[in-house]
């Protein structure tokens, strides 16, 4: 038996406004992963079921690396598309916030979202939301997003309503959130659910070949040139650090989610615990950092990189250049050489 983790309050004011509402906009946090895109697909499936008009309107482009997952192709990229997520936010009864805890992850799609006068809901597994939305539904503690909308169509009993399209975007963002079930994934709970998905007819290897272990000829190269010349290993204190320009990005063709799982890889070294890759983007430096054990980064990224996220993984971005970014990075090496509690 799967445990209960939401209230009945929630479930029934959850239900309510599903119910009550035919116009619904689902969103999710700037630079969409697995989860993202997962929780906000699978809504849509599961409301679609219901004669819900539904549209996905995601701060900008997601991978293509799930394009695959059934729906992704209608999603609207708000940098592509302005005018028309606009007007169909206008028009909207209802908006729930899909995997992300304050408006700002929605960058300029924010206003939009916020200024809104539809009904608001919030489901999320990050630290730190925010009181934005009529109803927020947090839940740090979950694996994923995507398993906490599993739990809230299980506590509204609509397990029954779930159908393959749905439960492939669930599955496939519960499998990304978790580095294929590789960290946070150590609960009994969470391997009842994907039995159920399974029952629903997906396929779990292919669902991992096409996210997760399918690449281009240039993401092959650039992942073996970001191994070869430009990991750095600090030993002393159980780091690593990769950095990309947008020189080196472009020399490689770089297509959005083409650096997708390369902060993990260092953590295969037996002396790293945690790991750093910095990305350089347009307006600013972007940070993941990914960690092993009882580091916590999520608290790294909340005090030098403007972000947050979970113990083990979490993220953010720097506002500056790389070399500044890279001497943020170098303060915090020495803070904690020789003690992993030295922060």
């Amino acid at each position: 038996m799967i445990n209960r983790i939401l209230t009945d309050e929630q479930i029934i004011r959850l239900k309510y406004l599903i119910e009550r509402h035919n116009n619904i906009i689902l969103t999710c946090h700037l630079s969409p992963d697995g989860d993202a895109v997962g929780s906000t697909l699978g809504m849509k499936h599961m409301l679609e079921t219901m004669n819900k008009t539904v549209h996905v309107i995601v701060p900008d482009m997601i991978p293509r690396t799930l394009l695959f997952l059934p729906g992704a192709k209608d999603i609207i990229a708000y940098s592509k598309l302005p005018d028309v997520a606009d007007r169909l936010i206008d028009n909207a009864q209802l908006i729930i916030c899909l995997d992300f805890n304050t408006p700002k992850r929605l960058d300029n799609l924010a206003p939009s979202i916020v200024n809104s006068k539809a009904k608001k809901i919030l489901i999320d597994h990050h630290i730190g939301e925010e009181e934005f939305c009529d109803l927020t539904i947090s839940y740090p503690k979950m694996s994923s997003t995507c398993e906490l909308v599993f739990r809230a169509f299980m506590g509204m009993n609509w397990l029954q309503s779930i159908n393959k399209k749905c439960a492939e975007c669930l599955y496939a963002g519960m499998m990304t959130d978790t580095g294929n079930f590789s960290y946070n994934s150590n609960d009994a709970d969470l391997y009842s659910i994907i039995s159920i998905l399974v029952k629903k007819g997906i396929n779990k290897d292919r669902i991992y070949t096409l996210a997760i272990n399918t690449s281009s000829v240039d993401r092959l190269r650039l992942i073996g040139y970001s191994l070869d010349q430009k990991m750095e290993v600090y030993p002393e204190c159980g780091a690593a650090l990769i950095i990309l320009t947008r020189e080196e990005l472009e020399r490689y063709n770089y297509k959005k989610g083409d650096t997708e799982s390369l902060v993990n890889m260092p953590l295969q070294i037996p002396e790293v615990y945690w790991s750093v890759f910095m990305r350089e983007d347009a307006e600013y430096v972007k940070i993941s950092i990914r960690s092993q054990g009882e580091f916590a980064v999520n608290t790294i990224c909340e005090q030098y990189f403007n972000g947050g996220g979970h113990k083990n993984a979490a993220g953010g971005e720097f506002y500056g250049t790389v070399d500044e970014a890279k001497a943020v990075f170098l303060s915090i090496v020495e803070k904690i050489k020789g003690d992993k509690d030295g922060l």
